[in-house]
């Protein structure tokens, strides 16, 4: 059994917004809404901030997509700056 998804089995890059408040997190999606960097075949998967938890942005692609997603991610820590918040760590699940 390999660490690699099947084939058509999305991956994600999830990004915890640690500190970030519902407003900034409402500004940010409305960036991400607009900004073609998101656009599909990548999936914005969205948990908002909640009174003891951060909010989480997820970004869900195919495995022939990952080029894609690490650009996206590139300018979702691009777009964070706007708003002072700094992107320190994401994970990928099923990566090492």
């Amino acid at each position: 059994m390999s660490g690699e998804p099947a084939k058509g089995e999305r991956q994600g890059i999830a990004v915890a917004l640690v500190g970030v408040d519902a407003a900034t997190f409402g500004r940010i999606l409305g960036d991400l809404r607009t900004d073609p960097a998101f656009r599909r075949p990548l999936q914005v998967q969205v948990q908002e901030p909640r009174p003891g938890e951060d909010g989480r942005l997820t970004l869900a692609f195919e495995p022939r997509d990952r080029a894609l997603a690490l650009s996206a991610l590139q300018r979702l820590k691009t777009l964070m700056l706007r708003y002072g918040v700094q992107v320190d760590s994401w994970s990928e699940p099923g990566r090492g």
